[in-house]
């Protein structure tokens, strides 16, 4: 999920679409009808559901770390892939901010926010940065990190208020739990807005630069 950078044209040799990593991104665009249905099944409400949600996000997460390291370990980047692999997790991501929104346990505002940055990142990337490389910095991997600890804390079924009690039973501890999970994704909402910003800014610059060679 490394939205903040795009690799050199030049250094991307070409080589088949069909390899594990693009393998390992397309399993992960088909996996999220079955991940909307596992967390909207019975308004959410469903404790088991709720754990094969949050089972698959899980695996949706590890897999897109091991086909980006695939992928630059055995030089395996295809057209295919830089176009598909952001596309599968925003996919992920957004289907699991829209429907904790669905379910009642992430505000609207909060996901409707994350989703015009995340996916005007992307679009950016996909559309004008062929020519400009913002390199990947400690900022943006620790947003990725915690906006993952947060979705996935937040898809399990901790109870809170009279929402999921069936899950863990109504213990304190619990319910304290899914607030502590609330406060990870207020964090992760405010390291979205402040790397979004700086690789806009980063953007902007580089254009300038080139617009500046050009002359």
């Amino acid at each position: 999920m490394n939205d903040e950078s795009t690799a050199p044209e030049e250094s991307v040799q070409k080589t088949s679409n069909w390899n594990v990593p693009n393998a390992l991104t397309t399993l992960r665009i088909l996996a999220v009808p079955f991940f909307a249905w596992a967390l909207l099944a019975d308004g959410g409400d469903n404790p088991t559901l709720r754990w094969v949600a949050f089972v698959i996000f899980v695996l949706a997460m590890i897999t897109d770390k091991i086909d980006g390291d695939l992928a630059r370990k055995h030089n395996l980047i295809t057209d295919f892939g830089k176009i598909a692999d952001p596309i599968a997790d925003k996919a992920v991501t957004g289907m699991a901010l829209i429907g904790l929104s669905i379910v009642g346990d992430v505000w609207w505002w909060v996901t409707i926010i994350v989703l015009l940055r995340e996916w005007s990142v992307t679009l950016l990337r996909l559309s004008v940065l062929k020519k400009i490389v913002i390199p990947a910095d400690q900022l943006g991997k620790i947003k990725t990190t915690v906006q993952a600890v947060a979705l996935g804390g937040l898809l399990l079924p901790l109870p809170h208020g009279s929402a999921h009690g069936g899950a863990f039973g109504d213990a304190l501890v619990w319910e304290l739990l899914f607030y502590a999970f609330q406060i990870c994704l207020a964090v992760a909402v405010a390291l979205t807005m402040w790397s979004g910003a700086q690789f806009f800014a980063g953007v902007w610059k580089q254009r300038a630069s080139l617009r500046g060679g050009a002359e």
